[in-house]
């Protein structure tokens, strides 16, 4: 749509969006007000434009014509937020800048806004100095001193952080020092179905007790330091609390999602070779009752712990030699209260087992050491000015990263966690969000769009919001220009990174102007190459698209997997660069003219869907058996005309093409049934498209990247 300039604008444009004469008469007034001070289309302009004059209760189509209309002769990345210097200095790094960006940076220090890219490479150059302080803001404690921050001349490509050090990441989110008391809220939560009632909230003195009590419990069972523990719960008290007592008690949690089917289940638990697992009997989701139980037994599972979802028991029979919540805690009755004596470990220790999909077929598991909790806590740290004061909430669970993440990166931040018992689409989440005063709202661009169309936040005021931050899949520009719009035009920090890295190598800063659906930032620490001609690295300060590489040292990522070569995977064949091999990531990126970032999917096998990363093997290994008429699959993921996430597309090829085919909406049908019932129920099938045979390299290996070059060529073709 053409967008006129904001001086072209008049009242009877404003009038036909739907706003009545008087109001539109008002807006014009001011808009011309705003015109005369700042121009007719400059970032200040916007700017004011969006704290001023914009509300979330006007239509949204009157937020597009202000921002296109400012805009529509900028070129690419327009700012749709800009720091104010005078809040800049009150963010964490901005009072750390304040008070040593000068011995950081030298004579070429100005303030916290001018010298934010230039702190950042300074993180990169001077790993010591920067991690050195950023526990101390932090005020990680180590039972025993790491010898150095890093390494280099170790065994694998990225080193080894903290060597020496002895320490529990667990023990740090429940400590007490000047800044914190017993009385500070932990975790603020609510029931979905109860959202005309209280918020409940648990205070840092009972999630300690509680805590403790659960690992009293875990050490009566005999179990070795190390030894594997699953979750597979939703994101609730319960499952905080069994998380952060099986890292304090020295043991390692395995992240299984309440989402997966019990093949699934299965495969992640032998693969970490579990002991036992936590779970629920069922999943209450608004008037469903989906069973979780069920699928763990059927899995074959190790001894489960059993919480149940009603008060009044549970709505089956355990199986033999499982337990039951009040069961496991009547073992160690006696000790509540008793604190429980933190097993610190050296650095290198695993503390959680988390799966990302490969491109074999199985999921990779990649084990956190005690280093990554760190990293995911300094990210919401410098990232989202994460502290003290602050109500964190991102829908999520802890069978994927952003759920151990969330746990860190609230808990070790003194900040307060947020969490909804239920569908986070509905208004009754919306309700929570406005009530709980949540001030970071994480977010993936599924939830968003859902939002949007269903228009479930109209009425709730989010004004308490100071940045959201968003994740797992390419975000759309008019649908996050919306989602500020929510709360007074409050940032998006877009945040990419993976599970093997524990948090992002790529996303934004509160001291820099934020585009839409755009990174302004390597994340601290981390050094980003995009690969151009014969996989050389295109300047660092030149635009241009290609696959994306990582510089080898990232403090707390991973450096082993359990069931494939970590080497093979993201170092063999990778270029080198200043006597460094870089790390490969896989992702196609974009450095735009004006040093913004953008995501262009997978450079290899491995899509995006909804925010989960899969291989198109684990797709196309279920598609190929849906009906005997198939030969063959190809699982593609394709993204749509004006950005937003992948759908996912299948390639068929039929044995005997000359021979009637099955209906396409059927066999969609039947793919679809299939790939919920055993592999993910979010999955979707977009479109089913029959091929005569799927493209091959000389080796016989299906090139999915041409059939995704056709398919997204013909998608904008029809368009």
């Amino acid at each position: 749509m053409d967008y006129k300039a904001l001086d072209s604008i008049t009242v009877v444009d404003i009038e036909a969006l739907g706003i009545g004469s008087e109001v539109a008469e008002k807006l014009h007034g001011r808009l011309g007000e705003i015109i005369r001070s700042y121009g007719n289309d400059t970032p200040q302009t916007w700017h004011h434009i969006s704290k001023h004059l914009l509300s979330p209760d006007l239509p949204f189509s009157f937020h597009q014509m202000m921002y296109y209309g400012c805009y529509r002769n900028f070129g690419p990345d327009p700012p749709a937020w800009i720091p104010e210097p005078e809040n800049a200095v009150f963010t964490n790094v901005g009072k750390l800048l304040e008070r040593r960006g000068k011995k950081f940076l030298g004579s070429s220090y100005r303030d916290p806004l001018s010298s934010f890219s230039s702190f950042q490479e300074f993180s990169v150059s001077s790993p010591e100095v920067y991690w050195s302080t950023v526990l101390d803001e932090m005020k990680i404690t180590f039972s025993k001193p790491h010898n150095c921050i890093l390494q280099r001349q170790f065994s694998s490509p990225g080193g080894q952080w903290l060597p020496g050090a002895v320490f529990n990441p667990a023990k740090d989110c429940l400590s007490l020092n000047e800044n914190r008391s017993l009385d500070d809220v932990a975790i603020i939560w609510r029931d979905e179905g109860c959202d005309d009632l209280p918020l409940k909230r648990l205070t840092l003195g009972e999630l300690r007790a509680e805590v403790w009590l659960v690992a009293h419990a875990l050490n009566s069972m005999g179990f070795e330091k190390g030894t594997a523990i699953a979750i597979d719960m939703p994101m609730n008290v319960n499952a905080v609390v069994i998380y952060l007592a099986i890292v304090l008690a020295g043991l390692v949690v395995v992240s299984i999602a309440d989402s997966f089917a019990a093949r699934e289940i299965s495969t992640r638990l032998d693969i970490s070779k579990a002991k036992a697992i936590f779970t629920q009997d069922l999943i209450i989701r608004g008037d469903k009752s989906i069973p979780l139980y069920s699928r763990v037994v059927d899995a074959q599972s190790p001894l489960a712990i059993v919480i149940p979802t009603n008060s009044t028991g549970f709505s089956m029979k355990l199986r033999d030699g499982d337990i039951s919540w009040h069961a496991f805690l009547d073992r160690v009755k006696d000790l509540k209260g008793v604190e429980f004596a933190a097993v610190e470990q050296s650095a290198e220790s695993f503390t959680n087992i988390l799966f990302s999909s490969g491109t074999t077929g199985e999921p990779k598991a990649i084990p956190w050491t005690l280093v990554t909790p760190l990293k995911a806590a300094a990210d919401a740290w410098c990232h989202m000015d994460i502290h003290k004061g602050d109500v964190v909430a991102w829908p999520t669970n802890l069978g994927w990263m952003m759920g151990p993440w969330l746990v860190y990166a609230s808990l070790l931040n003194r900040a307060s966690m947020a969490l909804y018992n239920g569908s986070p689409l509905s208004s009754g989440f919306a309700k929570f969000v406005q009530d709980a005063k949540t001030t970071m709202l994480g977010v993936i661009p599924s939830i968003v769009r859902s939002w949007k169309s269903t228009n479930c936040t109209s009425g709730y005021d989010w004004s308490s919001i100071r940045c959201f931050a968003s994740t797992g899949e390419a975000s759309s520009v008019d649908e996050y220009l919306w989602l500020m719009g929510r709360a007074g035009y409050k940032p998006v920090i877009e945040y990419c990174g993976g599970t093997e890295i524990g948090g992002a190598f790529v996303t934004g800063s509160l001291l820099q102007a934020q585009a839409l659906a755009a990174f302004s930032t390597p994340a601290m620490g981390c050094s980003l190459f995009i690969l151009g001609d014969e996989d050389s690295p295109i300047p660092q300060n030149m635009p241009g698209i290609g696959e994306l590489a990582l510089g080898p040292y990232m403090f707390g990522a991973s450096s082993s997997l359990l069931n494939a070569d970590h080497y093979d995977i993201y170092f063999k064949g990778m270029p080198r660069w200043n006597g460094m091999v870089l790390r490969r990531h896989g992702d196609l990126f974009e450095r735009s003219p004006r040093g913004y970032y953008r995501a262009h999917g997978r450079a290899d096998d491995t899509m995006n869907l909804g925010g989960i990363k899969v291989s198109s093997v684990e797709i196309e290994r279920i598609c190929n058996i849906v009906n005997t008429s198939i030969l063959e699959t190809a699982a593609i993921g394709v993204p749509p005309q004006g950005g937003g996430p992948e759908r996912l597309v299948i390639a068929v090829v039929f044995r005997n093409p000359d021979e009637s085919k099955p209906d396409l909406d059927k066999l969609k049908q039947s793919f679809n049934s299939a790939l919920q019932k055993n592999l993910n129920p979010l999955f979707r099938v977009h479109r089913v498209v029959p091929y005569p045979s799927l493209p091959r390299t000389a080796s016989n290996k299906v090139m999915r990247r041409i059939l995704r070059q056709q398919l997204t060529l013909e998608h904008k073709t029809k368009l």
